[in-house]
């Protein structure tokens, strides 16, 4: 692989034919996307024929989809181990793989790897992904198919409570600036909490219908919050007019109330 490569991970509505094969004509890019188990796949071309008129195939002969492989048991591959499937746990694939050629009259042939995804209990129905570069390993394609979850949900959280792209910016050059800025926020807040819950139990707002074990990303912005205040809050100054005391408790909920909704 090269040692700058541009990996763009799409689901089902990007494997278009014309978008892959842009994506495949641009040096150091790739696209990974899930890939219909009835596609059209066929062999590569045969080389032309010096002297033959007529233009030169686009494709070699169509090749099986690959649904009528599920149900051959003489194609076995191999057992790969995911770390982080969805949810969090590893879980046991049957992965099968080959190089085809994509192709759709009227539209550019382009070559691809496909992978083909089964569970070895059938925890869940089979399912076939596509990688424009060739090189690419099964397993590789596999986890960063799987890691496209992780990053949708931190870029939807990153909008939803630091304003990625929202009406906080109102031009393209003002989210160009304010974006790399908010992701390092992002990430700084991700980075800082497990450090400051350290030996600690946090306080994570949970309700009776989805129970959890770590906080949401605004629950991490929350406990931030409450640490970087707590010195102001708690400085030993001198008695003025414009200060009274209040009790621990009242100070908590009042802590507690502007933190999340700040």
């Amino acid at each position: 692989m090269p040692a700058r490569e541009l990996i763009f991970v799409g689901d089902s509505s990007f494997a278009a034919i014309d978008l892959l094969h842009r994506v495949s004509r641009v040096q150091g890019a790739s696209f990974i996307t899930r890939l219909r188990l009835d596609a059209a796949l066929f062999d590569p071309p045969p080389e032309r024929v010096p002297g033959r008129m007529g233009r030169a195939r686009l494709t070699g002969p169509r090749r099986p989809p690959l649904k009528q492989l599920l149900q051959d048991n003489t194609r076995t591959g191999e057992t790969d181990l995911i770390e982080h499937w969805y949810g969090g746990a590893p879980r046991e694939v049957d992965v099968l793989t080959e190089t085809a050629v994509g192709y759709h009259t009227g539209l550019p042939a382009v070559p691809i790897r496909w992978v083909l995804i089964r569970a070895p209990r059938g925890q869940f129905d089979a399912q076939a992904l596509l990688s424009t570069q060739l090189h690419h390993a099964p397993e590789q394609v596999l986890r960063w198919f799987v890691r496209r979850w992780r990053m949708e949900v931190a870029f939807e959280e990153a909008r939803a409570h630091l304003g990625i792209e929202t009406q906080r910016q109102g031009n393209p050059l003002a989210i160009a600036r304010t974006t790399p800025a908010l992701m390092g926020l992002f990430s700084l807040i991700t980075l800082t909490v497990p450090a400051l819950t350290q030996g600690e139990n946090p306080i994570i707002r949970t309700n009776a219908w989805r129970p959890k074990r770590q906080p949401s990303f605004s629950e991490a912005i929350a406990l931030v919050r409450r640490r970087l205040w707590a010195p102001e809050t708690f400085s030993m100054s001198g008695l003025t007019g414009d200060m009274i005391k209040i009790s621990r408790l009242v100070l908590e909920r009042l802590s507690d109330a502007v933190c999340y909704a700040a």
